[in-house]
């Protein structure tokens, strides 16, 4: 397989790692930056990229959700706003906090920025450990 279509993988693994589907991205990172070392950054840059965007679909999602009940744990993330969206790459509560700022129809530019930060820094430091 080329570099090139690694990277592609990377970018969708990533994409659908991110959506309300199981999966890993960490290993596929690991697996490109293992068999082309050379795309560090770019692998860096795509594997974000491809999350937040799947990270984005997870929030479509919840705008689309009727809001019908407020429920209390929702109402927490309301208080902390989109910084809290560092946290949607930690495993199992990073969807829902996706979904659920999509739910609460959160500013969607300020939480696709904050999830980028979150994912790469998550990224950076996958990679820096296998470098």
């Amino acid at each position: 397989m080329s570099d090139t279509a690694s990277l592609l993988s990377l970018f969708l693994g990533s994409f659908f790692a991110a959506t309300l589907l199981p999966g890993g991205s960490e290993i596929l990172l690991f697996g490109v930056l293992k068999s082309y070392p050379e795309t560090l950054w770019p692998a860096l840059l795509i594997a974000t990229a491809g999350n937040t965007l799947g990270g984005m679909v997870t929030f479509g999602m919840g705008w689309l959700l009727p809001q019908t009940q407020q429920l209390k744990h929702v109402e927490k993330l309301r208080r902390y706003g989109t910084p809290a969206l560092l946290l949607a790459w930690v495993p199992l509560i990073g969807d829902a906090l996706c979904l659920a700022a999509g739910w609460l129809r959160l500013n969607w530019w300020q939480a696709a920025l904050f999830m980028a930060l979150g994912k790469f820094a998550r990224y950076w430091v996958v990679a820096f450990a296998i470098v």
